[in-house]
């Protein structure tokens, strides 16, 4: 049971995810560096990237969260040209 109570509540932990618009993704090979970027952050669960749409989606844990700054300069960091963000708690 107590095992149980343990799983739940990391299941729920309301973390954030962040979808943002990137100009330039063309192909898996060089999204890479974005992904490994956002993985080298502590607090980052999940990142997923959508080449067609132009999009990268990001999960976080609880408390973690980023500033417009961060987000700029790990996309720069990746050769890449962020162009926005949405915010959603999960």
């Amino acid at each position: 049971m107590f095992l149980m109570s343990g799983w739940a509540t990391s299941l729920f932990a309301a973390g954030v995810q962040y979808e943002m618009r990137v100009d330039g993704l063309a192909c898996p090979f060089c999204a890479y560096g974005i992904e490994k970027n956002f993985m080298k952050t502590e607090g980052v669960e999940r990142v997923d990237i959508d080449l067609k749409r132009g999009l990268v989606i990001v999960d976080t844990q609880e408390g973690v969260r980023f500033t417009e700054d961060q987000l700029k300069q790990i996309f720069d960091d990746s050769g890449f040209s962020y162009r926005g963000v949405v915010e959603r708690a999960r």
